[in-house]
């Protein structure tokens, strides 16, 4: 039995996405449940737009989801010669020949064809037969491309792995450019002589690809080659039923590691984006290899949905390692201008916090509060800090003095004031919290004042309370 070999080919003209980054996973999935290769290669044949800064957050990106490679990765500039020796082979075989059609005739071609309402296309007037009985002569003063000559009768198909059977009319297609003037091949082309080359045995890809399989399935067959067995993935649309985009938010992947993130939520979340295992909803990478088919691969559209992926963020960032969640947090603190040099260990801040923060980022934010004083303003102050609590305060603020600087300490010193004054805990804790944190809404106020640390708590009641 062959072994099965997979493979993730993107174009370095910008950040890796998330529909990039879920078939990725999809083809990384499937070869590692069979034991087999992945397989990552660079199609940086594009010139005008590919660049390295890509080619690196692209790796990044991969490697942050934990998205592992065999093989590469491998680029298509650098395998020129490779793809001018199958077209000349193509070429000497009768499959392809050269064109020297130039833009302005490939338009008026169109435009002609426009005019009498047929489809737009190429028509094959550089075949070697019909430019010989046209009169055709090749010109000195431009290099040619090089065209395949596509079957002009019956039709191309193939039974894909998620989409079932697919056939077309090899009249709907016409010659493709294989290899330009320059020497540079063009997708479909690249794209065989890559996976022949790679040996890759299936091909996992978006179903944006569909139109470009018969092309490439003609290509293999000149080429003698077997085909790959082809599975085509559906798109992933917005909540408004539109193709996925920027205005739908972050949609790339370094865009949600740096809206704090975690790499296992959103691996997760594209893992179930189009694929499921029964009502399975969270699972990590190694159940997903355990799992992963392509029977189970919709063939309708996935539909993202923020929400979702932000409640599964939250649920890994409660399971997550406190150490870890305080290096994540740190860099986004100091994006905040919080230093977290003098306070508590900021381990102890996110065990407190995560339960209730869904990013990175709102960790960070909940965690300002330990690190940097936002003093009240006089009117909230005078709001909350009535003759009503005043005495409460006070109370509270002689009481802090001698007892032991623990939760339940604190709880129960909290708990005595309330009964000796009256008061319900709303009256109570919200000036407290208030004057120590400059916020109303904190978490456990006995946690947060035994994080914060008596001479804190201290200093911040006293200025307010036995100030005029």
């Amino acid at each position: 039995m062959t072994a099965i070999r997979t493979r993730f080919a993107p174009s370095p003209t910008g950040f890796l996405h998330v529909g990039g980054a879920r078939t990725a996973l999809f083809s990384w999935a499937y070869a590692r449940r069979h034991g087999g290769a992945f397989v990552l290669r660079i199609e940086d044949t594009d010139l005008e737009r590919s660049t390295g800064e890509s080619v690196e957050a692209i790796l990044a990106s991969l490697r942050w989801l934990g998205i592992d490679w065999d093989e590469g990765p491998f680029f298509q500039m650098k395998r020129l010669a490779r793809y001018m020796e199958l077209a000349e082979q193509l070429i000497a075989a009768g499959h392809a020949y050269y064109c020297w059609a130039t833009k302005e005739e490939l338009e008026a071609m169109r435009e002609a064809q426009r005019a009498r309402g047929a489809k737009p296309r190429y028509d094959g007037r550089w075949r070697p037969e019909r430019a010989e009985a046209a009169g055709l002569v090749p010109p000195v003063d431009r290099a040619p491309v090089v065209r395949f000559r596509t079957p002009e009768e019956g039709e191309v198909g193939w039974y894909d792995l998620v989409k079932g059977a697919i056939a077309f009319p090899n009249a709907e297609l016409d010659d493709l450019v294989i290899l330009r003037a320059d020497g540079v091949p063009t997708y479909n082309f690249g794209v065989v002589v890559d996976d022949l080359d790679m040996g890759i045995t299936h091909v996992i890809r978006g179903d944006d690809h569909v139109n470009n399989t018969p092309r490439q399935i003609h290509i293999f067959h000149a080429l003698g080659a077997k085909l790959p067995e082809f599975g085509h993935v559906p798109m992933i649309l917005g909540a408004d039923g539109e193709r996925l985009s920027k205005r739908h938010g972050a949609v790339s992947v370094t865009q949600y590691r740096d809206d704090g993130f975690l790499p296992e939520a959103l691996l997760n979340y594209l893992a179930r984006l189009g694929w499921s295992h029964g009502d399975e909803e969270i699972f990590a990478a190694a159940q997903l290899v355990e799992w992963f088919d392509l029977a189970h691969v919709s063939r309708s559209p996935a539909q993202f949905n923020p929400e979702k992926l932000a409640w599964l963020n939250q649920h890994y960032i409660r399971q997550a390692d406190d150490a870890r969640l305080a290096v994540l947090a740190r860099p986004a603190l100091r994006a905040l201008g919080v230093e977290v040099t003098e306070g508590p260990a900021l381990e102890r801040v996110v065990a407190l916090l995560k339960d209730r923060s869904s990013t990175v980022q709102q960790l960070a934010e909940a965690a300002r509060i330990f690190y940097q004083y936002e003093k009240p303003s006089a009117a909230r102050v005078a709001e909350l800090v009535t003759e009503r609590t005043r005495p409460a305060l006070k109370m509270l603020e002689s009481r802090f003095a001698d007892v032991a600087w623990d939760r339940r300490s604190l709880a129960e010193t909290v708990g005595g004031v309330l009964k000796s004054a009256g008061l319900k805990m709303p009256e109570l804790a919200m000036p407290v919290r208030l004057l120590v944190t400059g916020r109303t809404q904190t978490p456990s106020l006995d946690a947060v004042l035994e994080l914060l640390g008596r001479e804190t708590v201290l200093a911040r009641l006293s200025h307010h309370l036995n100030t005029d």
